[in-house]
């Protein structure tokens, strides 16, 4: 069984992409240097935007995320994990944890990447503030 949401964001160029542990995207559209693991602003939904039976999808124990973010032909995927202690609470930010770390801003945890290991040609791309961002999110859920 899948879910899928679609989130419509877009580039600045303070996009550092270096944080080991973590990604982000936000609905803010203010973006200092020091936000490090943000990769995309303006966001069209944030944790508490998500569907409701997407959110039930990623709350299962055997739940796996696939992140791909789209950027003018760069694409990158990320995989990541679901767990029943994801909260979905904060009003603006989604992160992608490589840790198994949840707060009301988690999306996902035990990812493969963090915002240092997405491609240099996708983070040059998420610095032009006028980019277009699509990152499509897809749960699955073993049946069995």
């Amino acid at each position: 069984m899948k879910a899928t949401e679609v989130i419509y964001a877009h580039g600045h160029p303070n996009v550092q992409s270096t944080n080991k542990t973590t990604f982000e995207i936000t609905k803010a559209t203010h973006l200092t240097k020091r936000g490090d693991c943000i990769i995309a602003v303006g966001a069209t939904k944030c944790a508490t935007d998500l569907n409701p039976k997407f959110k039930t999808f990623v709350c299962s124990q055997s739940a796996r995320m696939t992140i791909e973010i789209e950027v003018e032909g760069e694409k990158e995927i990320v995989t990541a994990r679901g767990n029943p202690k994801l909260l979905f609470t904060h009003p603006t930010d989604l992160v992608v944890r490589k840790s198994a770390f949840v707060c009301g801003r988690t999306l996902a945890i035990r990812a493969d990447k963090a915002a240092c290991d997405l491609s240099r040609k996708l983070v040059e791309k998420l610095r032009h503030p006028n980019q277009r961002v699509k990152i499509t999110l897809t749960a699955e859920v073993s049946t069995i």
